[in-house]
């Protein structure tokens, strides 16, 4: 869990606490050059030490994580069936029959680079707020953000090192915070955009057909109900004063505990309204990564099953994104055990053995894996120009304000010259 922390910090510096599973830590140091960010931990301190409960809470979360892969692998097993794990285990470990080495391949090629184009997309949305910021800082930052959400033990994500680093870099902090937020928002929107034109394009062609028809029609009405209805939001910020949008933000302060989360990602979905052009660029680029994570999940089957065991192209193209939503939501440790049941359903749902859909799932998972331990030696080969930067930084910011204000978890409050309207680029 991720948290500022007001105690201790020394001259020009700055920390974070987050909750790992062997339990409270405290960075006592976040330095950055040139997108480089460098996290020195610090001991346990009176704000960590004052939730006891929270390593216990990460420990539980593991638990439910691997209890449910337990319990689909225990439910799958299903010895002496073709349509069970074990069968699946007999090929491939004790009789050593070889894996689709090609389309492994494929998916690890595929998978890099739709990950390269979220940062790219995190650039854009950056650049278009004007504040200063290059593209191999957005991929170093991107590749170690993407090592920390996939590989760190606990609940600190990537997306908090992020904003905490160009936080750092930048005079306009909210703002900087604020292309986070969109970043991770527009994401999400171009998800439920790829279902809605992929879903229509195929329903107008009679792709859709069989038993699964009326499910994959169930899919595609519901995101363009929910793309219709973000539009409309969409369309009404664009008359909406400064003035009201501060009321309405003043509004949502009030509801409790995710009142300030709520008012200050408002205020970012606010300030990006006038950049049509960048907003529509990153969309564009966000439903180009989404073919690529669909296509990684369609080749990760197929590394382990032939195409008549797994849903069409197709259909996953409709569906992944469906798994994929489940997985972000389950609470265990980047989905692990909720992904696998969700992938489960969906192959049932489509006719296929649901182990397939664990399994495939569970590969997609190892697939993600490489590129995170590439940001992970990206970082440790920057670590000796980091902490030369470090002195640096130490013998410079002697005066350096906080990295963000304790009034706030997640962002600086006011809206303010901060937070000033950009020139639209409709």
């Amino acid at each position: 869990m991720w948290r500022p922390n007001s105690h201790g910090a020394g001259a020009g510096g700055s920390e974070l606490s987050f909750v790992g599973l062997a339990g409270s830590w405290r960075v006592d140091k976040m330095t950055t050059s040139n997108g480089s960010v460098s996290l020195s931990p610090g001991p346990d301190t009176p704000a960590t030490a004052a939730r006891p409960w929270a390593p216990l809470i990460t420990l539980l979360k593991y638990g439910l994580g691997f209890g449910l892969l337990a319990v689909l692998i225990w439910n799958n097993w299903k010895p002496g069936n073709p349509d069970g794990l074990a069968a699946l285990w007999n090929k491939y470990v004790v009789e050593g029959h070889p894996i689709n080495g090609t389309a492994l391949v494929l998916a690890f090629v595929v998978c890099v680079a739709a990950i390269v184009l979220t940062f790219v997309r995190w650039y854009v949305l950056v650049r278009a707020q004007e504040l200063p910021f290059t593209l191999m800082s957005a991929l170093r930052l991107g590749l170690i953000g993407n090592a920390l959400n996939v590989l760190l033990p606990g609940s600190i994500g990537g997306d908090v090192a992020k904003a905490a680093c160009i936080a750092r870099e930048q005079s306009r902090r909210t703002v900087a915070v604020a292309t986070v937020l969109i970043d991770r928002a527009i994401g999400l929107w171009a998800l439920f955009w790829f279902v809605v034109i992929l879903g229509s394009a195929f329903w107008a062609l009679g792709w859709l057909h069989g038993e699964t028809e009326a499910t994959l029609h169930s899919i595609i009405l519901g995101a363009a109900g929910l793309v219709a209805g973000t539009m409309l939001v969409w369309l009404l910020l664009g008359v909406l004063p400064k003035r009201r949008a501060e009321r309405f933000a003043g509004r949502l302060e009030g509801i409790p505990k995710v009142g300030h989360s709520a008012a200050e990602f408002w205020r970012a979905v606010w300030m990006y309204r006038l950049k049509g052009r960048s907003i529509a660029l990153a969309l564009g680029l966000s439903l180009i990564g989404h073919v690529g994570f669909m296509f990684t999940f369609y080749l990760a089957a197929r590394t382990i099953f032939p195409a008549e065991q797994v849903p069409t192209l197709v259909e996953h193209l409709l569906i992944v994104p469906i798994g994929g939503l489940a997985e972000a939501s389950c609470p265990t440790p980047n989905g692990i055990g909720g992904g696998e049941a969700a992938y489960s359903g969906l192959y049932a749902l489509m006719g296929k053995p649901g182990r397939n859909g664990g399994t495939a799932c569970f590969v997609k998972r190892v697939i993600y894996w490489l590129p995170a331990l590439v940001g992970y030696i990206v970082y440790l080969r920057m670590r000796s120009d980091m902490l030369a930067a470090e002195k640096e930084c130490q013998a410079g910011e002697s005066a350096a304000p906080a990295l963000i204000p304790r009034s706030s978890p997640i962002l600086p409050r006011p809206l303010s010259s901060d937070v000033r309207p950009p020139t639209s680029d409709l």
